[in-house]
């Protein structure tokens, strides 16, 4: 299956949201009403099938009906490396499990993560232990009020 559009993502059923990063991929998932999205978890990254399996194991468990995957576009629109790495973390996982999965611009997710988490006078390591579960969950959740407008 290729990438699909947003609005071509099944209509019902949990999505699993992610954003991936260099060291970790945050995962967060929503309800099946697709009205919140959750936190889930923080996976560091070792050898992309291994990651695989336990993204495609939380998929399963969940329920879920399709994956959002934050691309990192920056702030004139133009995708840099970072976006080209997260397309070929698409195209990879899509050639192991034919699944609806589609990308959503993820331009400042951690920066609103990150200030969210000061105002709140979280803790350093405590930040560094949420920060990216919590990013997935703001692309998701950013993904889930555009599904229904």
């Amino acid at each position: 299956m290729a990438l699909t559009s947003l609005t071509d993502l099944p209509a019902t059923g949990a999505l699993l949201g992610l954003d991936p990063g260099t060291k970790t991929i945050g995962v967060a998932v929503s309800d099946s009403a697709r009205i919140a999205a959750t936190p889930l978890q923080t996976i560091r990254r070792s050898k992309f099938k291994t990651d695989a399996a336990r993204l495609f194991a939380l998929y399963d468990d969940r329920q879920c009906s399709g994956i959002v995957l934050g691309l990192p576009v920056s702030m004139d629109g133009h995708e840099g490396p970072r976006a080209q790495s997260v397309r070929a973390f698409a195209r990879n996982l899509l050639a192991l499990r034919d699944v609806p999965l589609s990308l959503w611009d993820e331009r400042l997710s951690t920066a609103a993560v990150e200030r969210t988490l000061l105002d709140a006078d979280t803790r350093r390591a405590k930040r560094a232990d949420v920060i990216d579960k919590m990013a997935a969950a703001y692309i998701l959740q950013g993904a889930l009020e555009r599904l229904r407008q």
